[in-house]
Order: structure tokens, then C-alpha cells, then sequence
């Protein structure tokens, strides 16, 4: 975090970056589209990007290598923190740096960019983008409401999010063939799954003789939380977990301080303790999936359409008759059928412009090219020729690119598109590598009305900021102890809640809620 000597340093220079982007933007042109290159001569800008796949900017990419041949924009990796994959603490370094680089972007920018831009430290892009980005004010203007969701406090936009398209992410998969072995019919209620899921643990469904079935898994622990809707409790109120929710009076509350969550929390450790839930949920990790559906072992889960559904076509030859079927979410206690998990239009990923960059025009101008029809795909689908071929307007991978055996998105990560630079997702791209299987229960999810809608975050101001910051990681890393213990059976919590709330309260969860729903009333009307 910036220290108070350093913040005050960003105010005294806030005012000195204004006069110097108003003097910019006087004597810059206009972009339009068919100007390129951006810069007559070759220009150098300095980056932070700091993200899950890659903790510094690559400079050969060759995405980066074609951006740079036709905008003559240079981008020069100047990543603080790549000994570290935690993006909040290689963000503390950089800020603490204080000379920051020209471009910052990468994963979770926003709450820092948001926090220290009004403090100088960033520049305000809201002017910028109305007189030299019009593919990106073209965007925001056309959706309003995400323009309001990424702006501070002030109203100004202090970056340019990675924005994911489509809307159907993570699904409720089965293993069909399973239930087709039992007799069994998919779950349609939560007493429903809980009968599949028993047999599943007790009747031998993979035929090896042995009771060594996972009955449900998920390679994200988090993922068990989704367990929590089927007693119409929430895990989270956006694509992050353990984010806050808005209620249906239209406040801001935490799941894990409601009612419902207390009787979901009962139920998810009655499973667990009946071995209906993996016993390493906590601990198995990421490859878990792999492991569990490849040794014919794993029964149900909650993850990705695209990248599930390919272990049809992986394992069919290796366990004859798999099949990992999409099925609807079943209707919780309530009788409610929803699906909680969905893809938000925004995302806290993307890049802003710090306040020593001396080509703002320019370096906004280079966000713009993004958004072009030319930079999207570019973003998307790499090279046309090398990675993917224009047919009849449509963008087609190369058939070896899609049947190599490596993931796509995989692919992409290394020639540098998909990466959390600020640009907008093209679902074609995703869409060319998800399998038939997954198609189908896209198709399934989208006839019925199953998704929620979304919190999208709020900007604080400096008090309600300061009051998040003091408040909410104790809380929130007492939420998670407990919830943990309490799926473990280390607890109990019927018995445990009243105590657990008023500890809670007692640690300031009502002074965040107050910072929160202040915010977002400011912010969202």
C-alpha cells in the first residue's frame, strides 16, 4: 500500500498531471480507425502486468509483436513482484516503488486503481476516451451501467477491464453413464441428488467391487459452496468467490451472515461426514477433476462447460460408456432452480494509465486499437494465417490448433492473447473448443430462467475505504475458519451461530455492510 508520505506525494502531483494531459490533448489528433500506426516513429512504453499465467509481460509475444507492427507502440516489461503469484502483494510493491511504470494492468486492479487514482497516482480516462477512443466509448455507451460499475468514487473511469462475453460459465455435471448403471434418473430436487449421490457412494457404480467412488468433487474447494444453494443460501454474489450479494430489497449483505446459510452449512457437513463429498475437498486442488474422472472414481462436480465437457471425448476410449452429462441445477429446499454461477460482463483485471506516463493520448489511443475489429481479434484469436483463418467473416481456428491435445486457452495464454490486458472477450473463440455435450446444456440452461443477478462492485470513497480495509480480512478470514471447521465437524454450527454472528459484529461486520451499502447507493442509484 502507498504510505502516507507517498500518498501525500500523489496529491501534490495530481494537479501537475492534469495540466499536462490538457496541454496533451490540445495539440493531439483525433483517432480514427484506418490511422495506423498510432506513432510515426516507434515508441516505448513501460508495463506492469502481473496476472495468473504470467507474472511479467512477455515481449515477444507474438500478439505483442503484431500490435507493435501495426500501432508502432513498444510495450517494455517493467513487473514488480514476479517472485511472487500473489497479485496483491507484487501490486503493494509496486506502489510502494512510487515511480510507477507507464501502463499498470493485470489481475485485480481495480480496488487499488480505483482507490489511489483520485489521489493522483493514476490518470482519469474519462475525457481521454470521449476525444481519442471511440471504439471504447462506442462500448460503454452502448452499456452504461458497466461504465458506472468500473468508476471510482469521483464518477471518472481510472482503467480499461478485461470483458468477458457470453453469459453461461460453470454447470452442474453427472455421470450420466452412472445413473444409467443404477437405474437412476438425473436429480431434479435436492432429496433427489441426495438419493444419487448415496448411491453413488454405496452401490458400486464404476463395477470394480470396491467402495472408492467420490460421490461429489470439485477441483475448486470453493465449488462445495455451491452446495449452499440447494437450501437457498447464496456462496457468493458475483463470479468471485465469496463476494457480497444484493438482496432482493435491493440492499448489500454477506452470505455467509444470513439465515439460510446456517441451515446450508448443516446440510453440507452432514454430507461430508457421510463421505457424499470428496474427503480432500480442501486439499486435492486443481487436479482433482483429472485424477478423479480419468481413474473412473469422480461422480458429480460444478465446473466449466467448455473445458468438462471434453473429458467425453478424452476418456471414452480408456472407460467405455463415460459420460459427464450437463444437467439442470436440481430445485433447492425452497423448490427454487438457479444458477448461481455465471459469467460477469466486467472484470477487476485490465490496465490503467499511471500518472509519469508522457504519452497518454497515444497509450489511450493503443487501448482503443483493442477494440477495434482488428485488435479484438488479435486479442482473441491471435494471428490470421498462423492461429486462425477469416472464413466468410467468421474467425476458424486452425484444425491442429484445435485437435493437438493441448487447451486452447492454453495456446492462446502463450502467444499472448487472452491475457488480462483491457479488452473484450469474442465467445467464438471459446465456443470453437467447447464440445457437443456442453453445447447441448448450454442450450438446456439457457430454456430456463436460471441465473441471478450480479453484484458488480462498488467504489469507495476514502472513509468507506478506510473502514473496509480495517474491518473486512479479519472478518472475512473468520468466515472462511469457521465454515471450514464446520464442514470438517469441528463444530457444530446450529450450536455455533450465535456466537459466531455476534463475533462477527463485534468485529465490525455491520460498520462494512454500512461502508458497502453506502457505496453502492452512491454509485448505482
Amino acid at each position: 500500500m502507498l504510505s502516507r508520505s507517498q500518498g501525500g506525494h500523489l496529491m501534490r502531483i495530481q494537479t501537475v498531471t492534469a495540466a499536462a494531459l490538457a496541454s496533451t490533448m490540445l495539440t493531439a489528433p483525433v483517432w480514427a480507425e484506418d490511422q495506423l500506426p498510432i506513432v510515426d516513429e516507434p515508441l516505448e512504453l513501460t508495463i506492469h502486468m502481473h496476472w495468473p499465467r504470467s507474472q511479467g509481460y512477455q515481449e515477444d509475444y507474438p500478439v505483442e509483436l503484431a500490435a507493435r507492427e501495426r500501432t508502432g507502440i513498444h510495450l517494455i516489461d517493467a513487473t514488480s513482484g514476479k517472485n511472487t503469484k500473489d497479485n496483491n502483494e507484487a501490486m503493494n510493491l509496486l506502489l510502494a516503488q512510487g515511480n510507477l511504470p507507464d501502463i499498470v494492468g493485470g489481475n485485480r486492479i481495480q480496488q487499488p486503481v480505483n482507490q489511489y487514482g483520485p489521489q493522483g497516482a493514476f490518470l482519469p480516462l474519462n475525457d481521454l476516451i470521449e476525444e481519442h477512443a471511440p471504439h471504447i466509448k462506442a462500448f460503454f455507451d452502448e452499456r452504461p451501467e458497466l461504465r458506472q460499475a468500473i468508476s471510482a468514487y469521483d464518477g471518472q473511469m481510472y482503467y480499461i477491464p478485461y470483458l468477458p462475453d457470453g453469459k453461461y460459465g460453470r454447470a452442474w455435471f453427472v455421470r450420466q453413464d452412472w445413473l444409467d448403471q443404477l437405474g437412476l434418473e438425473q436429480p431434479d430436487t435436492v432429496e433427489d441428488l441426495y438419493a444419487v449421490l448415496t448411491a453413488f457412494r454405496n452401490q458400486d457404480p464404476n463395477g470394480n467391487g470396491k467402495t472408492d467412488e467420490v460421490p461429489y468433487f470439485a477441483r475448486d474447494w470453493e465449488e462445495v459452496l455451491r452446495l449452499l444453494t440447494l437450501w437457498d443460501a447464496r456462496s457468493s454474489g458475483s463470479d468471485t468467490y465469496h463476494d457480497f450479494y444484493v438482496k432482493d430489497d435491493g440492499t448489500i449483505a454477506h452470505p455467509y451472515a444470513e439465515e439460510a446459510y446456517r441451515t446450508g452449512i448443516a446440510n453440507i457437513a452432514k454430507w461430508y461426514d457421510e463421505g457424499l463429498i470428496d474427503a480432500e475437498i480442501f486439499t486435492r486442488g486443481s487436479s482433482s477433476r483429472e485424477y478423479l474422472l480419468s481413474e473412473n472414481l469422480g461422480g458429480m462436480t460444478h465446473d466449466w462447460f467448455a473445458s468438462t465437457s471434453g473429458y467425453n471425448a478424452a476418456l471414452s476410449e480408456t472407460i467405455p460408456g463415460f459420460d459427464f452429462a450437463p444437467v439442470l441445477p436440481p430445485k433447492s429446499a425452497g423448490g427454487v432452480r438457479m444458477e448461481e454461477h455465471r459469467r460477469i460482463p466486467i472484470k477487476p483485471d485490465g490496465w490503467a494509465i499511471s500518472y509519469t506516463n508522457e504519452h497518454p493520448v497515444e497509450t489511450i489511443r493503443y487501448f482503443d486499437y483493442w477494440f477495434t475489429e482488428e485488435g479484438r481479434l488479435l486479442s482473441n484469436f491471435g494471428i490470421e494465417g498462423e492461429h486462425y483463418d477469416l472464413i466468410d467473416g467468421e474467425p476458424i481456428f486452425k484444425e491442429e490448433l484445435l485437435t493437438n491435445g493441448r487447451p486452447v486457452n492454453t495456446q492462446m495464454y502463450e502467444i499472448g492473447a487472452q491475457i488480462y490486458r483491457g479488452y473484450w472477450m469474442d465467445y467464438r473463440y471459446e465456443w470453437q473448443w467447447t464440445a457437443e455435450a456442453a453445447r447441448k446444456g448450454i442450450e438446456l440452461y439457457d430454456a430456463h430462467d436460471l441465473l441471478v443477478d450480479q453484484f458488480l462492485g462498488v467504489a469507495f470513497d476514502e472513509s468507506e475505504q478506510a473502514v473496509y480495509d480495517k474491518y473486512w480480512p479479519s472478518i472475512q478470514a473468520y468466515m472462511l475458519e469457521r465454515q471450514q471447521a464446520w464442514i470438517l465437524g469441528s463444530g457444530d454450527v446450529e450450536s455455533d451461530w450465535e456466537s459466531y454472528m455476534e463475533t462477527l459484529n463485534k468485529m465490525g461486520l455491520q460498520k462494512v455492510l454500512e461502508a458497502v451499502n453506502s457505496a453502492y447507493a452512491r454509485q448505482y442509484g
